[in-house]
């Protein structure tokens, strides 16, 4: 259902994960992209949701 794609970003202190996952629309069927940057431990949680 979800195509995951994971990069690693590093700032100056953080480090910080961009993660995009493909979720299908309930109304049309279309697939859209939903991006997020977030700390590497809640990449799962991210991925996990609908």
């Amino acid at each position: 259902m979800a195509k995951k794609t994971v990069a690693t970003l590093q700032t100056a202190s953080k480090r910080l994960t961009k993660a995009i996952k493909m979720v299908k629309s309930p109304k049309t069927g279309a697939y859209t992209f939903v991006e997020s940057i977030m700390t590497p431990e809640e990449v799962d949680s991210f991925l996990q949701k609908k």
